[in-house]
């Protein structure tokens, strides 16, 4: 899977929820999605932040990887810092989302995947 973590220029880091229907259904993520056979990640990134939330991806860099093993699934997170984008943020696919302050990220429920995620943004307060 490909991650981003976008940020806008008030600092603020784009959100999306996952529908009810979808593994961990509900809850908060950092946008991204599958990587399909034969594309590189950041290849991947950048087609599905277009295709899920109407945002061109200019520039990026590797933040982490996330491995994380669900009691159902296993998951590999490849995360990417979104340095430089274009687009109004819209939710193409019908899913809720926001951008929200780093120091109101844990008020947010996310899938247990994305905590490593979370704790090293927050670490950076």
């Amino acid at each position: 899977m490909a991650v981003g973590v976008v940020q806008n220029e008030q600092g603020e880091f784009l959100l999306s929820r996952r529908a009810a229907h979808q593994h961990q259904g509900n809850l908060w993520e950092f946008p991204g999605g599958k990587v399909e056979d034969g594309e590189d990640v950041q290849y991947a990134l950048a087609r599905e932040l277009l295709e899920e939330m109407n945002i061109v991806v200019r520039d990026c860099a590797p933040l982490t990887v996330v491995e994380h093993a669900y009691p159902d699934k296993r998951v590999r997170l490849d995360v990417w810092e979104v340095t430089k984008f274009e687009g109004q943020v819209r939710g193409l696919e019908g899913q809720e989302w926001r951008w929200v302050p780093r120091h109101q990220l844990e008020a947010y429920p996310f899938p247990e995947g994305n905590l490593p995620i979370l704790e090293r943004l927050l670490d950076d307060l």
